[in-house]
């Protein structure tokens, strides 16, 4: 169906990018899960391609988004850890400056996690939700929209925790939502475009993130629903006998009993539904102003959340649940390089989103781009993720069928067959059946490994680093929990980490 005015001029394509921040890759009906709602993505794969192993190189907010923003891996952008103070580096041409500098008007609409928080990183305006921010400086224009509303300083009056699983439903009017915030300003930004130029619109929504809190008509839905059990393979279930880090993560979270998960469950996939219908609002607006037809639309996630599946939390960790996220690319109507209908099993990372997005739209892919166009020919053979340092250090190499995660702490691996054993049951570290494919990705591994990871290394061997004593740890701030924000909260030091483990 055609959605182009009669007789008006074929122009450059414009871009819908939408991200979504923790949203898990099998978190999708497309995706074959038993109970989530995602009909309006669902459609989207169906008229474009579902990316289905499309992983965050570092699932951590702000080291994603720098991969996002600059199409390079951390080690080129400089973050695997989280440094909230750290600046998008000069060197890099970002995603937005690169569209810009073609002629370009580049929007952004929610979250960016920079720093400074109103660096427009090439952006030519960015309207910002930033989760109550504030205290590292800049002005927030979600909260300003909530004081015009009357609700000043209320937007965590709720009460939940940024980084934590408790929930309740939303405590103000419907429409102060952040995500129908983000919907109505993005909405709003594409009707003002200046029709002369195409438009590249990074919508950027904050949930399923904690603080979880869905309109209690999103959680409604799920109400009667059976959830899915959370599952946990054998190697999960020594507590004492995980490596460091994982230790750590289940240190840090409690582990929920069975019925609260499961409620916490449905307040999470009832934040994921509400964004799902809310971006049918942008795909009518995109058609009401008569350049659907011409506009490139892609969406994914910074990173996943694990949802208590082998008893873990949040991200940060390697595994399917935290590092693989949604990916699904529509192009434009007549381009016909995407596919329609199609699920493609390529091996992808967030630092392809730069390159496939210019590639998409004709425009030249700066040679700073580590990543390579998901619509070209031109495939990897592995793809390697990390996340954090020292005792904490995670490593991660794939090849597309296999997983093998190292932890320098001790110099454990963990190794997976996730075609046979997609939720990562069975580690296969020790099964003789593997040792040539455990061989190879060791191999490989050793070529990507930098900085104080090359301490963990003699010669050609693994050899690890010293695991530390696990010291008691304290979470006196709720993991980094909001207060009332009216009046400001004092400034802060910008470099301090809030929440997580």
């Amino acid at each position: 169906m055609k959605h182009s005015m009669p007789g008006a001029v074929s122009a450059r394509p414009n871009v819908l990018f939408v991200t979504v921040d923790q949203w898990p890759g099998n978190l999708l009906g497309s995706a074959g899960h038993p109970v989530i709602e995602t009909p309006t993505l669902d459609h989207l794969a169906s008229v474009g391609t579902r990316f289905s192993r499309t992983y965050s190189e570092c699932p951590i907010c702000i080291p994603a988004r720098r991969t996002i923003m600059t199409g390079t891996s951390p080690r080129r952008h400089g973050d695997r850890v989280f440094q909230p103070s750290l600046r998008m580096p000069e060197d890099l041409p970002t995603l937005a400056e690169t569209f810009g500098r073609h002629g370009y008007q580049t929007q952004a609409i929610g979250k960016l996690h920079v720093y400074p928080q109103r660096d427009r990183i090439g952006f030519d305006d960015a309207l910002l939700a930033e989760e109550g921010r504030g205290a590292l400086g800049g002005t927030d224009d979600y909260e300003m929209f909530l004081a015009d509303k009357g609700y000043a300083g209320q937007q965590f009056m709720h009460g939940m925790s940024n980084n934590e699983y408790s929930w309740r439903t939303w405590h103000l009017p419907e429409e102060t939502h952040v995500t129908n915030w983000t919907t109505w300003a993005a909405a709003r930004t594409i009707r003002r475009r200046d029709p002369t130029r195409p438009g590249f619109w990074h919508v950027s929504y904050t949930p399923p993130h904690p603080p979880l809190i869905p309109l209690a008509s999103y959680l409604e839905r799920y109400r009667a629903r059976q959830m899915d059990e959370p599952y946990i393979g054998d190697w999960a279930k020594d507590d004492e006998g995980l490596p460091l880090p994982l230790e750590l993560t289940r240190d840090y979270w409690a582990r929920l009993p069975s019925e609260q998960l499961a409620d916490m469950r449905r307040a999470f996939y009832a934040l994921c539904t509400h964004i799902d219908h809310q971006i049918r609002i942008l795909v009518g607006t995109l058609r009401e102003e008569h350049i659907l037809d011409n506009t490139v639309i892609m969406i994914t996630s910074d990173h996943g959340d694990m949802l208590g599946n082998h008893g873990f939390y949040a991200k940060r960790l390697m595994y399917e649940g935290s590092a693989n996220v949604p990916m699904i690319v529509v192009g434009t109507e007549s381009d016909r390089r995407v596919q329609t209908g199609s699920v493609d099993d390529r091996l992808v990372g967030l630092q392809d989103v730069m390159p496939t997005l210019l590639d998409l739209c004709g425009l030249p892919v700066p040679k700073t781009c580590e990543g390579r166009s998901m619509v070209s020919e031109d495939r990897r053979d592995f793809l390697y993720g990390e996340a954090l340092s020292g005792p904490k250090a995670m490593r991660m190499l794939h090849d597309g069928r296999h997983k093998l995660i190292w932890y320098p702490a001790g110099s454990r691996f963990q190794l997976f067959d996730l075609e046979l054993d997609p939720n990562e049951m069975v580690d296969r570290i020790d099964d003789e059946a593997y040792a040539g494919v455990t061989m190879a990705l060791k191999r490989r591994l050793r070529q990507e490994l930098y900085g104080e990871d090359l301490e963990a290394l003699s010669g050609d061997h693994f050899v690890g680093v010293s695991v530390p004593a696990k010291a008691a740890s304290s979470n006196r701030g709720l993991s980094g929990q909001r207060g009332l924000h009216f009046p400001a909260p004092p400034l802060q030091d910008p470099s301090a980490v809030v929440g997580g483990v």
